[in-house]
């Protein structure tokens, strides 16, 4: 690994190297913000954190949507990227993206598990919202479609047809982009929601139009998002920025439980 970063090959330019390293540094602190941000949001001004029914139920929701669907499923999609994993077996990179892709559906699950307990005890509607309706669409998506019905089931298992492998992999990719931007989309909107139901008049709060300082906060959480959203999608649209096909067993062609060669 170090070798390739010291001497990249030819088709690997040590400028394209150093610009993909700023990218991923950028990438990993703007992540780091985001799950700062939405944690001390709901500490602060909404009272901290508890499991029994109560609005400091709900404070979890927006802290492992945000945690799971954005920060996790991000870095996890940018794993491939990373040069310094290039030369090297790429079993372990496999169970780590899958790892950290079972990590980000876990938390997004009890997230959903948060909130939907909590409109129960409460007697709240559930699902009435745009978006509620865009976040229950990306979890679906996520748990079946993308990683752990159809990537599960293609990618993992030896007895998967080559040929399904390499039909399945762009759609793997596309649907990949297309949930995390759901994923983003679904945090922005909460995040708006809760602020306009949270800051009134009658809730003896500063309205939400009066900007007082927890939606100043709350709205700079929504741009680190947003920009963590950004470079993570640029990262993936690089096409110098790929891990190279070293031949046809190489990535999809190969399912990740079949003994690699080294």
């Amino acid at each position: 690994s170090l070798s390739f970063f010291l001497f990249p090959p030819r088709w690997c330019t040590m400028s394209s190297v150093l610009s993909f390293y700023v990218s991923y540094l950028l990438c990993l602190c703007l992540g780091f913000l985001c799950v700062v941000f939405v944690s001390y949001w709901n500490s602060k001004w909404r009272g901290g954190f508890a499991w029994d029914g109560s609005g400091l139920q709900f404070n979890w929701h927006p802290v492992l949507m945000v945690t799971g669907l954005v920060v996790v499923y991000g870095n996890a999609a940018v794993l491939y990227r990373i040069p310094l994993t290039w030369g090297e077996n790429k079993l372990p990179w496999k169970l780590l993206h899958a790892v950290l892709m079972f990590l980000a559906l876990l938390l997004a699950v009890l997230g959903l598990c948060a909130v939907f307990d909590f409109h129960n005890k409460q007697s709240t509607p559930n699902l009435y919202s745009v978006h509620s309706w865009v976040g229950i669409c990306t979890v679906v998506l996520f748990a079946t479609q993308q990683q752990w019905a159809l990537g599960l089931c293609t990618f993992l298992l030896p007895c998967s047809p080559l040929d399904l492998r390499k039909f399945v992999k762009p759609l793997h990719v596309w649907m990949g982009s297309a949930i995390f931007i759901m994923g983003i989309i679904s945090c922005i909107s909460g995040i708006n929601e809760k602020l306009i139901f949270s800051l009134k008049s009658g809730n003896k709060t500063q309205p939400y139009s009066t900007l007082p300082p927890e939606a100043v906060f709350a709205n700079s959480l929504g741009i680190l998002i947003v920009a963590f959203g950004v470079v993570v999608l640029g990262i993936l649209s690089k096409q110098s920025w790929r891990r190279p096909e070293s031949g046809p067993e190489d990535d999809s062609s190969r399912p990740l439980l079949r003994e690699e060669r080294q």
